[in-house]
């Protein structure tokens, strides 16, 4: 049984640091997406975040990109930061149909962040899930959620997503939820605790650690070594690709540990 596909990358790729830290000496910044993704397999984009972006953005995005590249979506802030989500459809829609589906096969997962102050509520969860479609212009959709208050640690809440096939962002993160049970057919990981002092964001032997658990994720099992909200339930062992992001801490040198894992994980 072949193990899924790993990919590590960052968020974005214009960040001034990076100009010196990361990018060759005079590259002009148009060329710095055609650059970055040559050096990591994916990248977070967070700019989806914040406003909206018209088709043929995305079809530039995906020109500049090689084959097998994937950009990961992060979900408009319109959708995700409101009382009640059930009556987020329009916002869903608005998204979905911006023109994401001109990326093709360089679409990843669309990460849907919600605030630290959202609390778990069963039912209004259980219907923003229902919202989330499988399919834009015959192009498949893949969806995770990235939660940031601990009421969401409850096997209810695993249920939920593993019902809707939708995958439990794993953030390693000083303060948010460490949420690692598998709930979709890939898993996403978010390492938010690195710093500009290590020369690849993570100390080596954090690097170890994580690329061996990486690797348990994409050959279908599940590390033994992380908190689940629900203990008592198991994924399927199938074969997931998995997506790990270097965000937040330690931004100045996040390209270089997803450069780093990948080298640890033989993909590098």
């Amino acid at each position: 049984m072949q193990p899924g596909k790993i990919r590590a990358g960052m968020g974005g790729w214009t960040f001034e640091p990076w100009d010196t830290s990361f990018y060759p000496d005079k590259l002009a910044k148009a060329k710095q997406l055609q650059y970055a993704s040559r050096q990591v397999p994916t990248i977070e984009v967070n700019g989806t975040y914040y406003s909206g972006f018209k088709e043929p953005t995305f079809v530039k995005w995906a020109s500049e990109a090689p084959d097998g590249f994937v950009f990961s979506l992060k979900g408009n802030r319109f959708v995700t930061n409101r009382r009640v989500l059930a009556e987020a459809g329009e916002s869903v829609e608005r998204f979905v149909t911006q023109g994401i589906a001109a990326l093709g096969e360089k679409l990843g997962p669309i990460l849907w962040q919600f605030a630290p102050t959202k609390k778990f509520d069963e039912d209004d969860f259980g219907a923003f899930l229902k919202l989330l479609p499988e399919k834009q212009d015959g192009i498949e959709l893949r969806h995770t959620v990235e939660v940031r208050n601990a009421s969401f640690a409850v096997p209810e809440f695993v249920a939920l997503a593993r019902k809707h096939g939708v995958a439990i962002v794993h953030a390693d993160h000083a303060t948010y939820p460490a949420i690692a049970d598998v709930t979709g057919d890939f898993v996403y990981v978010r390492l938010q605790t690195g710093s500009d002092d290590n020369p690849d964001c993570y100390e080596p032997k954090r690097l170890d650690e994580w690329a061996e658990r990486v690797k348990t994720w994409a050959a279908g099992k599940e590390p033994d070594d992380l908190p689940k909200a629900d203990p008592k339930t198991t994924a399927p062992v199938q074969p997931r690709d998995v997506f790990v992001y270097f965000i937040t801490e330690g931004k100045v040198r996040a390209p270089f540990g997803a450069m780093a894992l990948m080298k640890r994980v033989g993909e590098g």
